[in-house]
């Protein structure tokens, strides 16, 4: 294995933070503040936030952490290297490294989805063995169905995840709609993307994907905002906003496996919890309106869509 492969994707994730830092900024003329941080045990971070007109709440995260795995992480870091390396009987003795980016935006307008994002690569080394993978993915959160907009999101992701294997973005679909699902709900927490983990076979070809999918997240998700940013909404549509955003932050605190990981590797909470919307909603036992655009939204996500026809 390479010695630069560490770097190589550290240098991946600084680029696309600037990259997708910049294209929100241009939408509004609003900067990020910047926040960085150190992790006790080894690595840090950097954290950009965003609030602005357009967006109430965006943060755009990168990590670099690393060190030797404890006895308390061992069972959790097993669970995963087994994934891609089920000869490994025993971590004693072994380190981790681990990078990536993760984004949430919240808007503010209740047209405009919350889109979340995160590219990732993992290494563990062994007395014996080097173990290393990459995974990632995109998924959008609409509180509004647009068909252009769902559409559009997934043609984008479509073509960069088939120009890299063909058929991954089916398989990368449905592994989107499985995990950002919410069994005590019985329904998904958006309109999907792509989900994919686990990809260990080709270095620089991988590298390579992982740089043209985390670029298209730009063209997937800027000109959803700039069509909808605009779109005049009311008290009453705001309100359905913040009891989907409920839904969110109940998948991120009870599921999102990003969030557990960073826990439970002493990652720095104001990070890992900037993906929580800025403010949400538990109405009691409320049901949408019949035929209202709330229930078809709720009936969507109850039943995953082909948005791409092709796929």
């Amino acid at each position: 294995m390479p010695p630069n492969q560490k770097n190589q994707f550290s240098t991946l994730v600084s680029q696309r933070q600037n990259d997708i830092c910049n294209a929100l900024s241009e939408v509004d003329g609003t900067l990020f503040l910047e926040d960085t941080w150190d992790r006790p045990g080894g690595g840090g971070g950097i954290t950009r936030m965003l609030e602005s007109p357009t967006f109430e709440k965006a943060g755009v995260n990168t990590s670099q952490v690393f060190g030797p795995i404890s006895d308390t992480e061992r069972p959790m870091f097993t669970t995963l290297i087994n994934k891609v390396a089920p000869h490994i009987s025993s971590l004693k003795g072994s380190d981790f490294f681990a990078t990536g980016i993760s984004l949430v935006i919240h808007p503010k307008n209740p047209y405009v989805p919350t889109v979340h994002a995160n590219y990732r690569y993992f290494e563990c080394n062994t007395p014996t063995d080097t173990i290393w993978w990459m995974g990632g993915g995109a998924d959008l959160t609409p509180y509004y169905l647009n068909t252009e907009d769902n559409r559009h999101f997934h043609t984008v992701h479509q073509t960069a995840c088939d120009a890299f294997k063909p058929g991954f973005y089916a398989t990368s679909k449905k592994a989107c709609d499985d995990y950002f699902y919410l069994p005590h709900r019985n329904e998904t927490r958006g309109v999907g993307g792509i989900f994919f983990d686990y990809l260990n076979d080709d270095f620089d070809r991988q590298l390579h994907f992982i740089s043209s999918i985390s670029s298209a997240f730009i063209d997937a998700y800027l000109p959803i905002v700039s069509r909808q940013k605009d779109t005049p909404y009311q008290d009453e549509h705001r309100h359905w906003q913040s009891i989907r955003r409920g839904r969110y932050a109940e998948f991120n605190l009870l599921h999102d496996r990003g969030t557990l990981f960073g826990l439970k590797t002493n990652g720095r909470v104001e990070s890992i919890f900037m993906s929580m919307p800025p403010n949400a909603a538990w109405a009691y036992n409320y049901v949408p309106r019949p035929g209202s655009a709330e229930e078809r939204l709720q009936q969507v996500l109850k039943s995953p869509q082909h948005w791409v026809t092709n796929a």
